[in-house]
């Protein structure tokens, strides 16, 4: 039978006390009743925890693992994080989509415009400059050297053609001597015969809108418009200034009262008041109106190929601004949509960066002060576009 064999008992009274160390209780051995112990003391007071080999916490295995919890699954946390981020991108791009299309403002109804060509190969677009002064400031357009004109002309006009043989940019003058043909009022609904009237181009745009000018254009090149796209000086000056300017080469000193330019020559960046006089001056250039239409093209080129740039594209606090300057001032028509916004802005930067063509419509001369279309290079230049051939009409 087992015994335990347990210390001394305390001294009693008016015993001295033991030395130092020799009242501190033994730990209990446990012997078989012949003096021999069994090891159960054997490493009971080396400062390990019961239970706990090399110092580990209770259940826990090599390297402080716990056994009883299982293993972290990596697979499948990689799995669920990419499946969150996938999900915020989703949601969004489609929430951006939306708020950009609400934005557009679709007031133009090409479906108004009566005797059109047939459609060709490829896509076309108008793209309208006007001096919409709309929502403008007295200080705006003080800034912008606008004037105080009622109403709205347009400043500038483009056909830009896309397709598989490159994009082509083409001016239009607004001085250009066009017959404007019958056509239904925009706002009447009134049918308006032709009489053989001829005026300057942007006489139509000032008569009767957008839709007669696309009808008078139509009518006068036999090339029909898929898209509709106007821009008011603000709005030009708002999206430039969205960007942070625009990089652009000057081809000459330039100082234009009425635009408001005071320019050097060079290559510079342009601010929204800066680019809005460059495209607008006229009378500081040799060639007047058709040297202000190669101004307005290399602008635009270069604006849209900033534009499209992945500094702006992948940088939220310069996109969402610059798109919300540009959709709040466009005006299209009814059936343009973003993605073919999109496509015509990269369009203009392949124009820009030399991989299309860019050009005047060809003149011949001039009448009464307006200047006469090349009929038969004009007729060529629209059956390549019709086409979609790459186009070998040269512009003025």
């Amino acid at each position: 039978m087992r015994q335990v064999r347990r210390g001394a008992p305390p001294p009693g009274p008016g015993q001295p006390a033991p030395p130092y160390g020799a009242g501190v209780p033994q730990q209990p051995s446990y012997t078989d009743g012949q003096g021999h112990g069994d090891g159960y003391d054997g490493d009971y007071n080396t400062g390990q925890v019961y239970g706990s080999p090399g110092g580990r916490g209770p259940g826990q295995g090599p390297g402080g693992y716990d056994p009883g919890r299982p293993a972290p699954n990596w697979r499948r946390r990689i799995k669920w994080t990419a499946i969150t981020v996938v999900t915020v991108l989703v949601v969004t791009t489609v929430g951006t989509y939306f708020w950009a299309d609400s934005k557009l403002n679709r007031e133009v109804d090409l479906s108004k415009v009566i005797e059109r060509p047939g459609a060709g190969e490829g896509t076309n677009y108008l793209i309208v400059g006007s001096d919409s002064r709309e929502g403008m400031t007295d200080d705006q357009k003080k800034d912008l050297h606008t004037g105080d004109a009622e109403g709205k002309r347009t400043d500038s006009m483009m056909i830009l053609h896309t397709g598989d043989n490159g994009s082509t940019l083409i001016s239009l003058p607004r001085d250009s001597d066009v017959e404007i043909p019958s056509f239904v009022g925009s706002e009447s609904g009134k049918e308006y015969p032709g009489t053989g009237r001829r005026t300057k181009l942007n006489a139509a745009y000032a008569e009767d809108g957008p839709e007669l000018l696309v009808r008078t254009i139509e009518h006068n090149t036999g090339l029909r418009l898929d898209h509709y796209v106007e821009i008011g000086f603000a709005g030009f000056a708002n999206i430039v200034d969205a960007v942070g300017g625009v990089d652009i080469d000057i081809p000459q000193d330039i100082k234009d009262k009425k635009s408001g330019a005071d320019l050097k020559k060079g290559e510079q960046t342009l601010n929204g008041e800066e680019a809005l006089a460059f495209v607008r001056t006229r009378y500081a250039l040799a060639g007047s109106d058709l040297d202000r239409t190669k101004n307005q093209q290399k602008f635009l080129s270069a604006l849209a190929s900033q534009v499209a740039t992945p500094s702006t594209v992948l940088n939220p606090f310069k996109l969402y601004p610059t798109m919300g300057a540009g959709l709040d001032s466009l005006i299209v028509d009814k059936d343009m949509g973003l993605f073919d916004l999109a496509s015509m802005f990269w369009a203009m930067k392949s124009v820009s960066g030399g991989e299309g063509t860019s050009m005047n419509m060809p003149i011949s001369g001039s009448v009464g002060g307006n200047l006469r279309w090349d009929d038969a290079k004009v007729k060529k230049l629209v059956e390549e576009l019709k086409n979609d051939e790459k186009v070998t009409v040269s512009g003025n």
